[in-house]
């Protein structure tokens, strides 16, 4: 289901549905005698009488990730767009920014047939494609559009997007996710919700600055986490990508040719891989670039790649230093700011009961930046953020960052990360403060089924 409002004020449902596992017991060796507890501890009673108590070393304790909660920019997608994503690839667990993906290929096109070239002009047309035309809901039907003169408004798998004039949308969907007891996300408790950004975000349409000639076949690039941090995201972004060209050629292609896509990683700001990538790509002649995932990644590359006369387009990128950011007008986004995603989340605690919180966040643009918009968001409702640390998500531990959120003692806790979340939240639980005993939350960056499955093997 999908319920619309205006921003900062959210209607959530709530809705449960969880999977129950029974616990084992099994005999110890050398007449000693072992039973696992509800909670996953080991009662050993040896041959003397006397009783130990371990704890389960896997997930966290022997603990689960039950109950944690977290906002991702999702729509609802239909079973026959996952099913086509499916058969782009049948290994796909998640479909996170899958959507935005496809849109993003599927926008390119459509503006390179408005402008009739895939030079630096089509660029101009991005924004247009989006919004103030004649609706339609896949390439063939917008490109009928086009070729009867028509302006076309694209509303994509991944909503209607209304792009302002910085070239990201002003219309976006919510997933609001809960982990269930098998650490997976748990599907039937997903609720969505549709936010709106303010109307002063709906700025005038930013010029395209530079030169770039086409040569009259489309060519993409992508620029997505086959290796690092955010590499959960890779699979459905490229699945999207290569399903919407996929469709595009089969509607007969843009400009007379099928479109081409040039596959490049990402890695993540810990590597130079995003920089090699890029300039692999920009010798490859591509017309436009689909990533990076991350926000971090792309503000090490956003400068080579406008000034090369390519167009940027982000699946996922969020920060909100990319509203104002000086890109010549070739940088664009579907996922939303995360000025909306603060207030989501914001209301999801607030309408959860929890009067403090305590955030813990990676330290980079996206961690930072979706802090700062979260704690705006809970304390206009009420909420008092009674401590906000800021970690290196490289860092061997996070004892010392757990050991403050704990003395703090906030109702609930915020992580803002990426795949180190699971270390933080096993240390979490380890303190006593995980979702069992605390309201804990997440967010676009670490919910994920590959959470749930670093969490298991310890990572």
């Amino acid at each position: 289901m999908r319920l619309s409002a205006p921003l900062f004020a959210f209607a959530l449902l709530a809705t449960a549905c969880g999977s129950d596992e029974g616990d084992t017991a099994g005999g110890g060796g050398n007449g000693d005698e072992t039973t696992t507890t509800a909670e996953g501890d080991e009662t050993t009673t040896t041959a003397e009488g006397d009783e130990t108590t371990t704890t389960a070393a896997d997930g966290g304790g022997g603990q689960t990730l039950a109950g944690l909660k977290g906002t991702t920019p999702l729509v609802d997608l239909d079973d026959a767009f996952k099913d086509r994503l499916l058969e782009v690839d049948p290994a796909l667990k998640d479909f996170n920014y899958a959507a935005e993906s496809y849109d993003a290929a599927v926008i390119i096109a459509l503006a390179t047939l408005v402008a009739g070239s895939d030079g630096i002009e089509y660029a101009g047309e991005i924004n247009g494609i989006t919004r103030g035309g004649e609706k339609c809901m896949d390439f063939a039907a917008c490109k009928t559009i086009i070729e009867a003169d028509g302006d076309p408004d694209y509303d994509g798998a991944a909503g209607p997007g209304e792009f302002s004039g910085n070239g990201e949308p002003t219309v976006a969907s919510y997933g609001i996710l809960e982990f269930g007891d098998d650490n997976m996300i748990d599907d039937a408790a997903t609720e969505y919700q549709v936010a709106n950004a303010p109307a002063e975000a709906d700025v005038d349409e930013v010029p395209v600055e530079g030169t770039r000639a086409g040569d009259g076949t489309l060519t993409i690039g992508t620029l997505l986490p086959e290796t690092g941090s955010l590499a959960f995201l890779g699979p459905p972004e490229f699945a999207g990508v290569d399903l919407a060209v996929a469709e595009i050629n089969e509607a007969g292609g843009v400009l007379d040719n099928d479109v081409v896509v040039v596959d490049g990683d990402s890695g993540d700001t810990e590597t130079d891989t995003a920089n090699t990538t890029v300039d692999r790509l920009i010798a490859a002649d591509v017309d436009a670039i689909i990533g990076a995932a991350s926000s971090g990644v792309t503000s090490t590359v956003i400068d080579k790649i406008t000034a090369a006369g390519v167009v940027q387009f982000s699946p996922a990128n969020t920060s909100k230093e990319f509203s104002t950011y000086d890109d010549s007008g070739l940088y664009f986004r579907n996922a939303p700011s995360d000025i909306l995603q603060g207030a989501v989340l914001g209301e999801l605690i607030a309408g959860d009961g929890a009067t403090t919180v305590g955030i813990m966040n990676l330290d980079d643009p996206y961690g930072t930046g979706l802090a700062e918009d979260l704690t705006t968001a809970l304390e206009e409702s009420g909420v008092e953020v009674v401590e906000s640390i800021t970690y290196d998500p490289a860092a061997q531990t996070f004892d010392a960052e757990v050991e403050q959120i704990a003395a703090a003692d906030p109702e609930a806790i915020v992580v803002i990360g990426f795949d180190e979340s699971s270390r933080v939240l096993t240390a979490l639980i380890e303190a006593g403060i995980g979702p069992g005993e605390k309201m804990v939350y997440g967010t676009d960056g670490n919910m994920g089924n590959a959470l749930g499955e670093n969490f298991e093997a310890g990572e």
